[in-house]
């Protein structure tokens, strides 16, 4: 009776350690799409793209009518390298504000206390480290409010 309660113990442990992590993803799309199947998903979502500051090759940037916010993807070949969001906001106060929501919405989503390297008024960073990638929200309230979301890969050991 010992060893079939072990067994049954350890067989649950061993399908507990072997739950299966998202992959690292922007909104939902995973990093390891083709540049052209992410550029198709968002532009299935509404967005446009920039062509007068898209370089073919390198990057393509996309803005959507009614978001804060553009998307500028880097790209190399056809894989992926980094994801920025760059939000325009008016006022530093919604600047400081949009910052706190993002910190707190990814600290929820990802389970994850960032690490905060820069916390003054005007100037706040949060980087959260995740299986698959980085994101780092930084917020720089000089003399033109600035808000940034970069999402980076880690890169694979060969």
């Amino acid at each position: 009776m010992k060893k079939i309660a072990f067994f049954v113990v350890a067989l649950m442990a061993l399908m507990a350690c072997q739950e299966s992590k998202s992959p690292f993803n922007y909104r939902g799309l995973a990093f390891s799409l083709p540049i052209h199947d992410m550029v198709d998903s968002l532009l299935a979502r509404g967005f446009v793209v920039d062509s007068a500051t898209s370089d073919s090759g390198r990057q393509v940037q996309l803005f959507k009518t009614g978001e804060p916010y553009h998307v500028l993807i880097a790209y190399e070949g056809d894989q992926l390298q980094a994801i920025q969001e760059n939000y325009r906001l008016s006022t530093n106060d919604s600047t400081r504000r949009l910052w706190q929501e993002i910190r707190d919405g990814l600290e929820k989503e990802l389970g994850a206390w960032p690490n905060c390297p820069i916390l003054k008024d005007d100037h706040k960073k949060a980087d959260f480290e995740t299986d698959g990638g980085f994101i780092s929200v930084t917020l720089e309230n000089t003399y033109k409010p600035t808000l940034m979301v970069l999402y980076k890969p880690k890169k694979e050991k060969k």
